[in-house]
């Protein structure tokens, strides 16, 4: 069916989210084929190839019960822990209005103008400009954002990052993106330890052991094995191709979320203008950075990227929302030196100048912010 609004799209998205996961899994069982091509070949090298495909195929089903549950018990651990792995490996700190006022004043504002839960507000000390969103439940959900971030973009443009993120908890992206980095993170595994096995020599094709490397082992177990070596490598590519395809899709549907929330697409604009071959993370996997508001890559890496270009991203909201854009920023202000007068008194986001509203921005009028913002 055909998306033509936000929010069909939205809903659009999702379907095609959840046929994605079912791929994964589906790639869960292909690696357990592949693993029972092996152990055919080696309990008897002598079998045709026919017949050590046809065991292996009644293997799966044998073992598919308790592939599925091994499976769900990655997932669970993932459930419980993911989160304090990743502060483990970003360092990020869970932050409250006292120790950040401006930074929590902005996300509580944006959520209590949809009523909506706040999530855990954390903060990673790092030069990088980026943010990311995790959690798989209410109860989970955070917004980390790096201090270079905090100090480099005003209140506008600060909020239009926290609102993206939002965007991405309220449309399910985040979950969606944490079940499929544990999925294949499954594959990947048993891919790198078989590649590694058989690169030590573990696994010769065509001959060696005990059979002294007869004719039939070199067309029956032999070929076998080289279909497992294609399975496996298949599947691996398959689960790059996945997490990489739920990653691009959603980037635009948060752009447009984060303008949504904050009727200031020129904000989202000079925040990913800002954010431009700055958003790199020292130091973590790119796990991590596939959750981030810019995964930057150059080159050969540009074709298995997974978010579009900031170009490709600044051009859908100049099309779409209206907003202006100044183009890629050769460098960025120093923090002491970052225009304050887009900042109101006590910390409060400010009413945008005339030349910085949005097309959907209202008016100001006397008397229109309110003790925790802009009504």
């Amino acid at each position: 069916m055909a998306a033509y609004g936000l929010y069909t799209h939205i809903r659009s998205n999702r379907r095609r989210s959840v046929a994605l996961l079912i791929g994964l899994f589906f790639l869960v069982y292909l690696m357990t084929f592949a693993g029972a091509l092996v152990a055919e070949a080696f309990l008897d090298d002598r079998a045709s190839f026919e017949t050590i495909v046809s065991r292996a195929v009644s293997d799966l089903f044998a073992s598919a019960p308790f592939v599925t549950i091994a499976t769900a018990i990655w997932i669970v651990i993932a459930y419980r822990f993911h989160q304090s792995m990743i502060d483990a490996l970003t360092g990020g700190y869970e932050v409250t209005r006292r120790d950040q006022p401006r930074l929590y004043n902005l996300l509580e504002n944006l959520c209590i103008s949809r009523g909506i839960p706040m999530p855990k507000l954390k903060v990673m000390d790092s030069s990088a400009l980026n943010a990311f969103a995790t959690g798989l439940n209410q109860k989970q959900y955070s917004i980390t954002v790096t201090s270079g971030l905090v100090e480099r973009l005003n209140d506008a443009e600060l909020e239009a990052v926290l609102a993206h993120e939002l965007t991405h908890i309220r449309n399910g992206d985040v979950r969606m993106m944490v079940i499929a980095v544990v999925i294949a993170g499954v594959v990947s595994f048993a891919a790198e330890i078989f590649f590694r096995v058989m690169l030590r020599g573990g696994i010769r094709v065509g001959g060696g052991g005990s059979s002294g490397g007869s004719s039939d082992r070199k067309g029956g177990a032999g070929a076998a094995i080289l279909l497992a070596i294609v399975v496996i490598a298949v599947a691996w590519f398959l689960s790059l191709v996945i997490r990489f395809a739920l990653s691009r899709s959603r980037e635009y549907l948060a752009d447009a979320g984060a303008v949504e929330l904050t009727k200031n697409p020129d904000a989202m604009i000079m925040a990913l203008r800002k954010i431009e071959n700055r958003g790199e993370l020292e130091g973590v996997t790119s796990a991590v950075m596939e959750m981030c508001v810019d995964n930057p890559q150059s080159g050969i890496a540009d074709l298995f990227a997974t978010h579009p270009s900031i170009d490709s991203r600044v051009d859908a909201l100049v099309r779409m929302a209206g907003g202006h854009d100044p183009g890629p920023l050769a460098a960025l202000p120093e923090p002491d030196h970052i225009d304050t007068k887009d900042t109101g008194a006590g910390g409060e986001p400010p009413s945008p100048e005339p030349s910085q509203r949005g097309p959907w921005s209202p008016l100001p009028s006397p008397g229109s912010i309110g003790p925790w913002g802009p009504r």
